[in-house]
């Protein structure tokens, strides 16, 4: 009879234990989770968006109203509501662009990105996501015509 041996015990990277989930995950994932059982129209879906963004700290909240005001004006078919908490456009009941504040995950910056619906392919590589710390006409402007061309 063959000897089995015990394969040897894995390590996370840098012999740090992984704990798992951090909390903001955690309730990123509940907050997911109870989006997913509400049924709501388009009306509660952006009451809920706003509601949301309201709950952000200052420098998160000025961006995330202006992106909200951004898109709605360059993109008015994309119908807004929360995905993991977030603020998010959705076409077609799909998440096409989104935006995570910096607070939400402790990050030193906010995120506005697009998921794999938006129609932004260019050759074979293109950018999804973008770090923001403020936002300018400019960067509005930038915005406004990735959304537009998103949804194209």
């Amino acid at each position: 009879m063959k000897e089995f041996k015990k394969p040897a015990k894995r390590t996370a990277v840098g012999d740090k234990a992984s704990k798992g989930f951090t909390a903001e995950e955690k309730a990123a994932m509940k907050e997911r989770a109870k989006e997913l059982k509400a049924v709501t129209g388009k009306a509660d879906a952006e009451r809920e968006l706003l509601a949301k963004i309201a709950e952000m700290p200052a420098s998160d909240r000025v961006m995330a109203e202006r992106i909200h005001a951004v898109i709605k004006a360059s993109a008015p078919d994309l119908s807004p509501k929360t995905w993991y908490g977030m603020p998010a456009y959705a076409k077609d009941g799909k998440i096409v662009c989104f935006f995570q504040a910096a607070d939400k995950f402790k990050a030193r910056y906010a995120t506005f990105g697009f998921n794999d619906d938006a129609n932004l392919d260019e050759g074979h590589m293109w950018a999804t996501s973008w770090a923001l710390t403020k936002l300018t006409a400019a960067d509005e402007a930038t915005i406004a015509a990735l959304v537009k061309k998103a949804v194209s």
